[in-house]
């Protein structure tokens, strides 16, 4: 259904990279809460984006990538809407990536001399991935990112190696955490109890 005074415009952006073997079918089942909000009865009919300079959601075939940059009008419901679409999407990306998620208000004005408050624009970052190691090493990546970005401001890169290294520790805390929970719920291998597990493997740079 079209919402025509939807109070946020909702821009989704990020790239999502696909398994091999993934099909468009599966692509379009993924995506079905998106184009299903958008009102449309297809990932093809809601692929174009509300602004024409925008791409919209497309698939690289050769690249192996979804690609999205793509607008909606829309309100707060559409937060459950982009996570089911993320639930959906882990069962075929090929790695770990982010999903910029931005709400600008549709009724504020700036240029509203008149206008009391201010507007209610939000965002929200969302991640993807095949496992959840793969999920904490982009959020990783990303966290020291903006970190050493902030930092250097005031310090030598070279400098900050400690800074990165507890950013390590707490991730990998995390980690080990998530893999003790999944592992209460399995019963025990053999007959002296567990012979290890097959949880999700570590990601790289977590120690």
């Amino acid at each position: 259904m079209t919402r025509y005074n939807a109070p946020f415009e909702i821009h989704v952006h990020g790239d999502v990279p696909l398994r091999e073997d993934v099909g468009y079918e599966q692509i379009q089942e993924a995506l079905r809460p998106l184009w299903q909000y958008a009102g449309a009865r297809s990932l093809a009919a809601a692929a174009e984006s509300a602004y024409e300079d925008e791409p919209g959601i497309r698939f690289d075939a050769a690249a192996r990538q979804l690609q999205i940059c793509w607008t909606v009008p829309g309100g707060d419901e559409f937060r459950q809407v982009i996570e089911e679409a993320c639930m959906a999407l882990n069962d075929i990306a090929a790695a770990g990536a982010p999903l910029e998620v931005s709400f600008y208000d549709t009724e504020f004005d700036e240029e509203d001399e008149s206008a009391e408050g201010e507007a209610r624009d939000d965002f929200m970052m969302c991640f993807v991935g095949p496992t959840p190691a793969a999920i904490m090493q982009v959020q990783r990546d990303l966290l020291v990112q903006d970190v050493v970005h902030v930092m250097e401001r005031h310090f030598d890169g070279s400098e900050l190696g400690e800074v990165v290294g507890a950013i390590d520790k707490l991730f990998g805390q995390r980690f080990d955490a998530l893999v003790s929970s999944m592992q209460l719920g399995k019963p025990p291998r053999g007959h002296g109890g567990s012979s290890g597990h097959g949880g999700p493997r570590k990601p790289r740079h977590l120690h």
